[in-house]
């Protein structure tokens, strides 16, 4: 059973049960394809070729802060990101809180050579095989609305399927959770999920708690390299917004890492 939880968070994941009796029916065909890919991309080891790694994110909108930008093509993007020094890209899929679609993953890592994680808020082994059968090289999966059990079994088919999966935390319990899963990538996310609020410090007070060897990424807040220095010891940052609402996306990247 999915975690319950109020508010946004809560909305988000009850609209994803309710797609779910559409999909169904679709099952079959998606597990079918997603077997038969053999093109997937190394995320994890992508974070760790070029430090700092930036996971750069591709969203057209967001609950909190609206339409990021007036002219939205994903595969425009990607080519910008790639070209900016991008180690992987992140691909918001969600339809009605996001205005993502799985079109924008396929447009995005058709565009771009690196590998690309589908944002998504994964509650059933079905997302996983929709995330494999569209171009996904890695899955999100979120504590906050998983029970331990969800989150080994989600990332073990991920796994088997040739993707990677990135786990996201906030506070400490999800954390604990997260690592008894057998988590390989945590991400901090500084944006608590129910109010929606950001705060770098969330990402520094969770990082000595991340044992060694574990990828470790920061995610959200995140817009200027000094934000980058004051989170060393990540491996990666997740950046969307700070890239979405830069006029050049590729230089801001490059601002980023350097």
């Amino acid at each position: 059973m999915v975690k319950a939880i109020p508010d946004i968070l809560a909305r988000i994941v009850a609209r994803k049960r309710a797609e779910l009796d559409q999909a169904r029916p679709h099952r079959a065909e998606l597990e079918k394809l997603a077997q038969s890919r053999r093109d997937f991309r190394d995320f994890r080891a992508a974070l760790r070729a070029n430090p700092p790694a930036v996971i750069a994110e591709i969203k057209q909108a967001s609950p909190s802060k609206g339409f990021l930008t007036a002219t939205f093509d994903p595969a425009s993007i990607a080519r910008e990101y790639a070209a900016g020094g991008a180690a992987a890209l992140s691909v918001l899929t969600d339809r009605d809180f996001f205005h993502g679609s799985l079109a924008d993953l396929q447009a995005a890592r058709s565009a771009a050579p690196v590998p690309v994680l589908r944002k998504d808020f994964t509650i059933n082994e079905f997302h996983v095989l929709e995330a494999a059968a569209n171009g996904a090289d890695a899955i999100l999966l979120i504590a906050a609305i998983l029970d331990q059990r969800e989150m080994c079994r989600f990332r073990e088919l991920a796994a088997e399927l040739g993707m990677a999966a990135l786990i996201e935390v906030h506070e400490e319990a999800d954390l604990a959770a997260a690592l008894a899963s057998g988590a390989e990538i945590v991400g901090v996310n500084n944006r608590n999920l129910h109010t929606f609020e950001v705060t770098l410090d969330t990402s520094l007070r969770l990082l000595e708690k991340i044992p060694a060897g574990l990828v470790k990424v920061a995610e959200s807040g995140i817009e200027s390299r000094e934000d980058v220095r004051r989170l060393a010891g990540y491996d990666a940052f997740l950046v969307g917004e700070h890239l979405m609402r830069s006029p050049d996306p590729a230089a801001a990247l490059r601002a980023l890492r350097s």
